[in-house]
């Protein structure tokens, strides 16, 4: 399942949203200011962060620049507290599945969560030979089974 971290005012957030939906990918949502993020979220997060907490967090939000703090200076434990107290210095959003992950909005980059079944259909995988294969039908055809097997 995709998780998604955003914020109501994150238009890079509806867009992803957006994407989902359009690609028919289901999400669960965690709205960093309605829902309390926790420590299993921050370690989700830097478990699949390439470049721990510089992933994640915005060191030019107000919060970081209002109390002057430099995080490299503040161990993991205070890093951890801070974000767990001040969730608005994440990134947003952020998009997590399995061992994948993307900060921000990409057009590019958010296509890693495409199921392979369906790179698979427009990558014109095990199509018969000498059929033709075009990316519309290729996409209808993967959405026409994903209503079929929702059907039964």
């Amino acid at each position: 399942m995709i998780r998604i971290y955003t914020t109501p005012s994150c238009s890079s957030c509806r867009k992803a949203k957006k994407w989902l939906e359009e690609h028919r990918l289901p999400y669960e949502e965690k709205n960093l200011f309605s829902h309390k993020i926790t420590l299993e979220d921050i370690s989700l997060m830097l478990k699949n962060a390439e470049n721990g907490f510089d992933d994640i967090i915005s060191t030019r939000s107000k919060v970081f620049k209002d109390q002057a703090l430099e995080p490299n200076e503040m161990s993991v434990k205070e890093l951890t507290s801070f974000i767990l107290e001040n969730p608005s210095i994440l990134k947003r959003p952020i998009i997590i599945a399995d061992e994948k992950m993307q900060v921000g909005y990409n057009d590019e980059e958010i296509r890693v969560f495409v199921p392979k079944r369906l790179r698979d259909y427009v990558m014109c995988k095990g199509l018969p030979e000498g059929e033709i294969c075009d990316y519309q039908t290729q996409l209808k055809k993967y959405f026409d089974e994903i209503r079929e097997e929702t059907k039964k």
